[in-house]
């Protein structure tokens, strides 16, 4: 896949610097929008049309995620056919997906009891409110079971003038289950499977392809975005909770930036390597807050440090949707300890071992878009902490997010990269520019 990539020809036309304009446009336009004010009742002009562009390229994103997870599942599942020892690859990835997240948390408890976010947090306890979207290990294990053959489900709720509206949308891990099902019963299919795999490959090639035209839009998405979280947060609730915040960027920042280059080092793999092949993605997965929204460059990026094809088309997809050292290691781990600190709760080395053991194993409970309130949730409730203290989080969820799903995405290519050294696959990297194609 990566053998047509041409090199790009100016400074100028990197995507990552494009992006990087656009995070600073966005900043820059939210700061006005913030300064120029309401326009009577309603947002001013700037601040809807930044709200709009942010919306709007979100919502191309998880338009995109349920055909392309599916398609990519079952893909990576009939990809193991073609693996020499794949079933001790499989078993090594799941081990790295364990080591990793046990670390991760491991930081976020030693954190969030040397900083004490929830001691030093200036949020009155009347603000605590109970997050709509709840997550329990119940919810989670009827989850697995899929309620029908797409995933789907309706909501329905009542607006402020009593009319009733119903929406639909996709149970993200649902989709994963009858995937990993179909995917396997086309192994175990043989030939006569093979125009049904034929036609998942072609539906994974066209719904990449589709992403890709959305990820190009990245720039301007990520200026609406950006922009309209300064304008609806701004610097007051970020202050507000400054200990909390800074105590999850502090995490991910060990993690991204000392735990992953040591794994590397141990493993006889040059850092540099690796943040050179792996930051277009980690850049992306900043800025659009999906993991699986930024799949076709992760799995791209897996390529270009020496990850094999045919094992990167396994280990990313999977990965994407259960690997999540940020949102489900590092968050809710400090958030569950800040929460009992603000509620003045103590907690034990038993609880301290179930928010390890949430972690290591509830990582699929964030599948998706933006998971990890699910993930917290989960969380308080296995300890039994009143869940209105997430709520009291959700104000700089946005902003944290980015943080979280950019390590979501380096653990991502790190895990896929190491298994292929030590089972001796790894190729050598691809130094050519990434998006060129596009």
């Amino acid at each position: 896949m990566a053998a047509d990539i041409k090199p790009q020809p100016r400074f100028f036309s990197s995507f990552g610097l494009q992006v990087l304009a656009g995070m600073v446009i966005g900043l820059a336009l939210g700061l006005l929008a913030r300064s120029i004010g309401p326009s009577g009742d309603e947002p001013n002009a700037l601040t809807q049309a930044l709200d709009l562009v942010g919306s709007l390229f979100v919502q191309l994103l998880k338009a995109l995620v349920p055909p392309l997870i599916f398609a990519a599942i079952i893909s990576s599942i009939i990809n193991l056919r073609d693996l020499n020892n794949a079933a001790r690859l499989v078993g090594q990835t799941l081990l790295w997906f364990a080591i990793t997240a046990l670390i991760a948390v491991t930081i976020g408890i030693g954190l969030g009891l040397l900083i004490q976010p929830g001691v030093a947090a200036g949020v009155a306890r009347e603000a605590a409110v109970a997050p709509k979207t709840v997550g329990s290990w119940l919810d989670f294990l009827k989850g697995l079971v899929p309620a029908n053959a797409l995933g789907i489900y309706a909501s329905s709720k009542t607006g402020g003038d009593g009319a009733i509206s119903t929406s639909l949308g996709f149970n993200v891990l649902q989709i994963i289950v009858l995937s990993i099902a179909i995917g396997a019963a086309a192994l175990r299919a043989g030939a006569a499977a093979e125009p049904f795999i034929g036609f998942v490959r072609a539906l994974l090639a066209i719904m990449k392809r589709l992403l890709w035209w959305v990820i190009r839009l990245t720039p301007i998405g990520s200026a609406g975005l950006i922009g309209s979280a300064v304008v609806k947060y701004g610097w007051d609730a970020l202050s507000s909770l400054s200990w909390f915040a800074a105590a999850i960027y502090i995490g991910l920042g060990l993690v991204l930036f000392i735990v992953y280059p040591a794994l590397l080092l141990l493993n006889g793999i040059s850092p540099r390597r690796f943040f050179a092949g792996a930051w277009p993605a980690i850049q992306l997965g900043f800025v659009s807050r999906s993991s699986v929204g930024t799949l076709p460059v992760t799995e791209r990026s897996a390529e270009r440090v020496g990850v094999p094809l045919s094992y990167a088309s396994f280990a990313v997809p999977l990965a994407s949707t259960t690997k999540m050292d940020g949102c489900a290691a590092i968050y809710p781990a400090i958030s569950a300890i800040f929460v009992a600190q603000f509620y003045a709760i103590p907690l034990g080395a038993t609880d301290y071992g179930l928010i390890v053991l949430t972690s290591v194993l509830g990582s699929a409970a964030t599948a998706g878009l933006t998971g990890a309130t699910v993930m917290l949730t989960l969380t308080l409730s296995t300890l039994g902490l009143p869940l209105e203290g997430a709520g009291l989080l959700l104000a700089i969820d946005p902003i944290l997010d980015m943080g979280r799903t950019a390590v979501n995405v380096a653990g991502q290519i790190l895990v896929p990269l190491i298994v292929a050294k030590r089972e001796g696959i790894l190729e050598e990297p691809v130094a050519e520019g990434m998006l060129a194609q596009v």
